[in-house]
């Protein structure tokens, strides 16, 4: 079983973070434009199970992805599905249209601009990200894939790594978490 060993951290100062990143060689990739739509299930709440269930749109490739739970309190570990759509289907809207025939419910749409990047440390690749996402604010993500025997070696390096780049607390909600919350709280103003 695959899983997503992530630490999401808020950026409050971006050009610290890029020093940070200079400073070991690390090149961050060109602004990309995602846009994740998120379904609620027929039978069950993924916000009480706290799962997830979107179609992500990048350029001209779209992709479903499930997230199960997360499996601790300290990282946003949990069990990924992530399968390519085909390429007649680039927005993602032919495979929307079938999951709202089944019953699942459109949530939201959170749409940002990430800026990827890699980092060697302690012989793996960590997957980064910088991301600025409407309506939530600019957060950095740091990513290892790691199957059930490497989940506490993956999460020992990403939070050592957390800690050398200087980049302070651990965020554990989604972006679609705090988009909710933001809208709800402009709502009852």
């Amino acid at each position: 079983m695959r899983y997503e060993v992530e630490q999401k951290h808020v950026v409050a100062d971006e050009s610290h973070l890029f020093e940070r990143l200079a400073e070991r060689g690390v090149e961050v990739g060109p602004r990309v434009e995602q846009v994740d739509r998120y379904f609620s299930h027929p039978c069950r709440d993924f916000s009480k199970t706290d799962e997830a269930l979107r179609i992500r749109t990048v350029g001209d490739q779209s992709f479903v992805t499930f997230k199960g739970p997360k499996i601790d309190t300290t990282t946003k570990t949990r069990h990924e599905i992530e399968l390519p759509l085909d390429a007649n289907d680039r927005d993602g809207a032919r495979f929307g249209e079938l999951l709202e025939s089944l019953g699942f419910k459109p949530v939201a749409v959170v749409r940002k601009r990430r800026r990827k990047f890699e980092i060697a440390f302690e012989g793996r690749k960590v997957e980064g990200a910088r991301d600025e996402v409407e309506h939530v604010g600019q957060y950095v993500e740091l990513e290892l894939i790691a199957d059930k025997s490497g989940l506490d070696e993956a999460k020992r390096v990403i939070s050592a790594l957390a800690t050398e780049l200087q980049l302070g607390a651990v965020e554990r909600r989604s972006y679609l978490e705090m988009l909710l919350e933001n809208l709800a709280k402009l709502a009852s103003k």
